[in-house]
């Protein structure tokens, strides 16, 4: 009996040891983010497929995450922000100075995502270089959509639906909550080992054609939609230093 209880205390500092080499690579456990960046807006009220660019504004957000291992982790994030479109500020094709539709909305988004860290670098004690990594999930955007017909020309488009689209529109009560389904995809660079800057862009689906206040008098065959770009300072939180094994 004596003997097995010399040879289990060998064991020990075995198993000490093996646990604390473990936990190296596990030491962060959560990442908090603060970004600034600009929301984009497509829809009806700008032609290029890119979206406007003639109407950005910066937004902030914040983030919670929670690291699973070292490949993924879930994460909460708030991004409060404004969106607009002007059909003013084209001249191609020339209605749009004619139709010269407008709109702006505040954008308050909450949502979940979970995060795939591609070189499996989460939470490590000494992370070293850039971090590429994909996201995707699901939340809620908060809409106040004021939108703008007064300066329509009516004669321009006489015996065309514009008019009749417009009045149907005007019915049509602009959304105030929508659900969003963003993917993104970001890299990571680390400045020390509890502090990273991070640099990503995401794009929201979304099903409505009302994000711009406008459907029918403009194109109701295409959604609307919005992306942006952002950079973010990520503290990581949870560090313990490694400690010696046993003799």
């Amino acid at each position: 009996m004596n003997s097995n209880v010399i040879k289990a205390s060998w064991l020990i500092p075995f198993v000490c040891c093996t646990h604390t080499l473990y936990a190296q690579f596990y030491t962060h456990r959560y990442e908090v983010g603060l970004s600034t960046g600009t929301f984009i807006y497509q829809g009806d009220l700008t032609p290029a497929a890119t979206g406007s660019y003639q109407t950005l504004l910066p937004n902030i957000g914040f983030s919670l995450a929670r690291i699973m291992n070292r490949s993924f982790s879930i994460q909460a994030n708030f991004t409060s922000g404004k969106i607009r479109g002007n059909d003013a500020l084209y001249d191609k094709p020339e209605y749009r100075q004619e139709r010269n539709f407008k709109f702006s909305s505040p954008v308050n988004e909450f949502s979940g995502v979970l995060v795939w860290n591609m070189l499996a670098k989460n939470g490590i004690e000494q992370p070293k270089g850039f971090s590429p990594y994909l996201f995707a999930g699901a939340g809620i955007t908060l809409l106040h959509i004021n939108r703008d017909w007064s300066n329509y020309n009516a004669a321009y488009f006489n015996g065309e639906s514009v008019s009749a689209g417009l009045t149907a529109d005007i019915a049509h009560t602009p959304p105030q909550s929508l659900v969003v389904l963003p993917i993104g995809i970001g890299v990571k660079y680390a400045l020390t080992k509890n502090l990273s800057l991070a640099a990503e862009t995401n794009y929201r689906f979304m099903m409505t054609d009302y994000l711009d206040g406008f459907s029918q008098s403009a194109n109701p065959d295409k959604r609307d939609s919005y992306y942006g770009y952002s950079i973010k300072m990520i503290l990581s939180l949870g560090y313990k230093d490694r400690k010696d094994c046993p003799w």
